[in-house]
């Protein structure tokens, strides 16, 4: 079995299409900049999972544990809210009488991933440019 890898997949970079001059006295102008982020994938640890699985095809429980250094509760709590989102697909299974739990990210979940990175980048430059 190969290596699993934690590394985000390549996107485009999104430049933001305009720069703004912000002032200390427009402090309304500067918070409107802030993304609304996705609140489910912005937390470290279900970053990191949706993260782990874009780069795999698909991580068993105590790979992602491994991966990630964390518990199991901390893991299988994260993990439920992604999969409650849409965001990744759980399997169970029993190899030679020992529960497997495998886990995937859906399409929804690759979705949301590319959009959160993108708007990522967007902050990323924006803040760069001031």
């Amino acid at each position: 079995m190969a290596k699993p890898r934690l590394l985000l997949p390549k996107n485009k970079i999104v430049v933001a299409s305009s720069k703004r001059n912000l002032s200390p006295a427009q402090p309304e102008a500067r918070t409107g900049d802030m993304p609304d982020f996705d609140r489910v994938i912005h937390e470290r640890l279900r970053l990191g999972i949706i993260s782990a699985l874009a780069v795999n095809h698909a991580l068993s429980f105590t790979d992602l544990k491994r991966l990630l250094d964390t518990t199991d509760g901390n893991l299988s709590v994260h993990a439920r809210k992604l999969e409650d989102a849409g965001y990744i697909a759980c399997s169970k299974r029993f190899e030679d009488r020992v529960p497997r739990t495998e886990y995937s990210l859906t399409a929804a979940g690759k979705k949301a991933l590319d959009k959160y990175l993108n708007e990522m980048e967007v902050f990323i430059q924006k803040t760069r440019q001031r």
